[in-house]
C-alpha cells in the first residue's frame, strides 16, 4: 500500500467507515499514446468525501505505474465529485478541479515515468459544468446501463 493510499484510508478510517472501496474512473493517454494517466476513486463510506488517486504508467507497462498525486474531498462543480485529468503535451499532464479539501503531490514534479519526464501540475478552479451529480464510479456504473 502506498503513502497516498496510507494517508487516504487513514482519513477514512479516522471519520468512522467500515471500509474502503477503490474503483478505476479514468485513464487518459498521453497525445503520443506512450503513457497514460489514471484516475482511481476511494469511498470510505456515507461520512467521508471520495478520495482520488493519480497514477502514470507507460501505456504498454501499466504495472508500473507511478503515484503522482492525491487529493481528498475533490469536486468539478457544486454537485460533482472528482477530477478530470488533462494531458497538455506528451510531458505535462494537469488535474483540474474546483476545489478540494486536500491535495499533495507524491513526487517533486517532473516525474521520470518509463524513461519519460513528466511534469504534474494541480489545477484548481477549473469548474466542469458537464460533470454530473454524483461521484465518478457512481456515473460510470449507472452510464453503463
Amino acid at each position: 500500500m502506498c503513502r497516498r493510499s496510507h494517508l487516504l484510508v487513514g482519513v477514512a478510517v479516522f471519520l468512522g467507515a467500515c471500509s474502503v472501496s477503490s474503483d478505476r474512473v479514468a485513464t487518459v493517454k498521453s497525445p503520443s499514446g506512450h503513457l497514460q494517466a489514471v484516475l482511481d476513486e476511494t469511498n470510505g463510506g456515507a461520512t467521508t468525501d471520495f478520495g482520488y488517486i493519480v497514477s502514470v504508467a507507460p501505456t504498454k507497462q501499466p504495472d508500473d505505474a507511478m503515484q503522482v498525486a492525491n487529493l481528498y474531498g475533490a469536486f468539478r462543480n457544486e454537485n460533482a465529485y472528482g477530477v478530470n485529468l488533462v494531458w497538455a503535451g506528451d510531458h505535462t499532464l494537469e488535474i483540474q478541479f474546483l476545489g478540494a479539501k486536500h491535495t499533495g503531490l507524491e513526487q517533486p514534479s517532473p516525474v521520470s515515468v518509463g524513461g519519460v519526464l513528466v511534469k504534474v501540475h494541480l489545477r484548481s478552479g477549473v469548474r466542469d459544468n458537464k460533470a454530473r451529480a454524483g461521484g465518478m464510479a457512481y456515473n460510470l456504473e449507472h452510464h453503463r446501463r
